[in-house]
């Protein structure tokens, strides 16, 4: 094909650029897919070799996908959220829904009733009739069609047939991917959408000289699609919306180049595309996810406690429904803090003279926190304004200013500027006679409704409220930390210095008695129909919720371990133990697959850093056309590792093992890409679909020689070989004695049970 006259490729004012200066820093492109010379770069050869790869996948993913008939891990949690789904009751998770909808789904699909409730690790599905291979599957299904995607991925992106397979047998004999895809468990719809995001991705930056076309269109939709159904599957997915987001920065600044010839009409052109296709549809089948979630479970369930009293108001027979009422003055009740559940207490014991710090108190009467009932938790709420006969005038409304009085001492509760116990910074809480009128001022509270508008009622159960001192403007507060023994190790109530403060709500848990003769039956009734609260609302605080549930997970866990360790495999989890048969699963990965990602992506930075150290230098020691791979293929699976593994130094909550397989899905591409660098000084090119006036270039092709399929096909053998070894830990089967565990133990950091002790002969 010859190239393009002056005539055709003379610019014209406003006109797009020749289409051989649009994109210089890329490969150059041909009329189709090369069609490679050697054997097995055949389309036959290739297809072949991603059937038998494919058909192996789902051979190990679905071997004796029956063991153990019990409760694995975290199936705990994804099992148990499926089975929600099922009966529609509402929960609450960290994660987004969309995998844990598609549990759901199989479960339903597989008659699933929904009634077992996963309590336990190690519980029997086998004796509760739990359809549980079925939901099982699922994942199955998912973690084996990821093989040929990441094949597909290799080939897209111009490798040969054997780097293809060479990459694809890192994920298809590894056995912390075949341990998470044969489980209920959601890294392996994780993982699938992952690698098709980025195989969609590859499709369309392919198709750069077609732009605006359907195709190009079509494969730019399905980046977005795929990408939000990662970032819909567990809340690390949207580290792959991260990962597109660069490498779509990287393509538009790239437009941007002036040099490029382009106008910034035809810049924003691309950016509006974008836009639309990786934003807004994206956030929308996002939105979607959560919808359908909202739909579905409409009943009361474990979760409620976790949303304001409006949001679960919105679900059948929840609590604040039932047995919600509005609050009248002079009821009794009892409060409860919302986030500790303790009670608003006091007692006629005193605060001793001197704390333990030297300090000296006002010797008041006690205000605690109790965790128990008790009448000693009973208030009455006291107006500080004249109020009708009967009527709608007795109801107390936010804002309103009031007194609780502490019905077994007659005192009424009060705050001054005296430090508290446990916080000098804090204000300590009393109670004060209240035929005293002295210190009438000092126990006059606001009554301030969480997220309250004027003329909103308090009422019992659903009111989230802060009591605000009115001469000082502290909230009522408490903390975990115990008093000392002089107040009977309870809970410390004082005052908060900031008024707003989010962790200072309360509810009332209880009417203990009502001196109104008002008749609300009426509005009871209606109350119990569940209300409506638009799904932009409840979205939003699930978000916000999710958010701060994830990053609070900092308890410790045994089989916890630091982002330092993944790469190595300094560490597993053990995901379930059978005493009576020694059998367990541990989650780990294949030792030999893993060194070589490291080793791999260290040889990747070290290439490119002599590279770069070499042209400073004026020397030129790769090819263009290979430094150009290194730099585009090679660095995007390089972004999608950094960009999935990195970020985690930076979090606080509890980390494990299993964060790390989406990177290193990415490093087995870019091991492929470093082992094609490795065996052949060529690369195949072009390889993506020309434009109408795209320059063309000579076709040259990889040489991988023999030497290419021989050290493909020893890896393999290797790979499968370790992945049989360890397939015990794998599958949970057959149990293993002492000397056994101690053989599978490849380093000493494995925490393995039923390992044998080691002992020393004594000389």
């Amino acid at each position: 094909m010859a190239s393009p006259s002056r005539v055709r490729q003379r610019k014209t004012p406003g006109a797009p650029p020749r289409a051989e200066s649009y994109d210089q820093d890329d490969e150059d492109h041909v009329d189709a897919v090369y069609h490679n010379a050697q054997a097995l770069d055949t389309p036959q050869a290739s297809a072949a070799v991603v059937g038998v790869l494919t058909a192996v996948a789902f051979m190990l993913r679905f071997y004796k996908i029956n063991q153990p008939d019990q409760v694995v891990f975290d199936e705990v949690h994804f099992g148990k959220f499926a089975s929600y789904y099922i009966l529609r009751e509402y929960y609450f998770d960290v994660h987004p829904p969309f995998a844990k909808l598609l549990l759901g789904l199989a479960g339903w699909f597989v008659g699933f009733d929904g009634h077992f409730s996963f309590d336990n690790i190690g519980d029997s599905y086998t004796d509760n009739h739990v359809p549980y291979v079925g939901m099982r599957a699922l994942p199955a299904i998912l973690g084996s069609l990821t093989v040929p995607v990441v094949y597909a991925i290799m080939k897209e992106t111009g490798y040969s047939t054997i780097v293809a397979a060479f990459s694809a047998c890192i994920i298809l004999f590894d056995n912390a991917h075949i341990a998470q895809s044969r489980l209920i468990l959601l890294d392996a719809t994780l993982i699938f959408f992952l690698s098709l995001t980025i195989y969609s991705y590859i499709r369309f930056r392919k198709l750069r000289y077609w732009e605006f076309t359907v195709e190009w269109w079509s494969w730019l939709i399905a980046t977005g699609f795929f990408m939000a159904c990662a970032w819909g599957s567990k809340v690390n997915g949207v580290l792959t919306v991260v990962t597109i987001g660069i490498a779509v920065l990287i393509d538009l600044w790239d437009i941007l180049d002036h040099k490029k010839g382009y106008t910034i009409e035809h810049f924003w052109k691309h950016f509006a595309a974008r836009a639309v296709g990786l934003i807004v549809i994206p956030f929308i089948i996002y939105l979607s996810f959560f919808y359908v979630h909202f739909a579905v479970l409409i009943n009361s369930g474990p979760g409620d406690s976790f949303m304001s009293p409006a949001f679960q108001e919105t679900l059948i027979g929840n609590e604040l429904l039932t047995n919600s009422q509005e609050l009248l003055y002079y009821d009794v009740v009892t409060l409860k803090h919302k986030d500790t559940k303790v009670f608003l207490h006091s007692h006629p014991d005193k605060y001793p003279l001197q704390y333990d710090d030297g300090r000296i108190s006002t010797q008041g009467q006690q205000v605690t926190g109790y965790g128990h009932d008790d009448t000693n938790n009973n208030w009455q709420i006291i107006p500080t304004k004249a109020l009708p006969e009967a009527g709608r005038g007795r109801v107390v409304h936010h804002d309103d200013i009031i007194q609780l009085l502490h019905v077994n001492t007659q005192t009424l509760l009060l705050t001054h500027d005296v430090a508290s116990p446990l916080m000098p910074t804090n204000q300590e809480f009393t109670t004060w006679p209240k035929d005293d009128h002295s210190r009438h001022n000092d126990t006059l509270f606001f009554l301030h409704l969480v997220d309250g508008s004027p003329g909103d009622v308090w009422k019992s159960k659903s009111s989230h409220f802060r009591f605000v001192h009115v001469p000082t403007r502290v909230s009522m507060w408490t903390h975990p930390k115990q008093l000392p023994d002089w107040a009977f190790k309870q809970q410390e109530i004082n005052g908060n210095k900031n008024p707003s403060e989010k962790t200072a709500a309360w509810y009332v848990d209880e009417v203990i008695s009502s001196e109104s003769d008002l008749d609300f039956s009426g509005e009871t009734n209606a109350s119990r129909e569940p209300k409506k609260m638009s799904f932009f609302k409840k979205f939003a605080e699930l978000q916000l919720l999710m958010l701060q549930h994830n990053a609070g997970l900092t308890a410790s866990h045994p089989y916890a371990s630091g982002p330092m360790n993944w790469p190595f495999l300094l560490s597993g989890i053990s995901f379930w133990t059978e005493n009576d048969t020694q059998k367990q699963i541990y989650l780990i990965g294949n030792i030999v697959g893993w060194w070589t990602c490291v080793i791999a992506i260290s040889i990747y930075v070290g290439i490119i850093g002599a590279d770069l150290l070499a042209r400073r230098r004026g020397a030129e020691p790769i090819p263009e056309n290979v430094r150009k791979r290194l730099w585009n293929s090679a660095g995007f699976f390089l972004l999608v590792w950094a960009v999935h593994y990195l970020p985690f130094f930076l979090m606080g909550r509890q980390l494990f093992i299993h964060h790390y397989l989406p990177s290193h899905l990415a490093s087995a591409l870019l091991a492929g890409s470093v082992l094609s660098f490795i065996l052949s000084d060529r690369i195949n090119f072009p390889i993506s679909i020309a434009g109408r006036m795209t320059r063309m270039r000579s076709t040259q092709y990889a040489d991988l020689g023999i030497q290419g399929p021989a050290v493909v096909g020893i890896f393999a053998v290797v790979m499968f070989a370790m992945m049989v070894y360890m397939a015990p830990l794998t599958y949970g089967t057959p149990g293993l004695d002492g000397e056994n565990v101690n053989s599978k133990r490849l380093l000493s950091s494995w925490t393995l049970h039923f390992a044998a002790k080691v002992t020393s002969e004594v000389p």
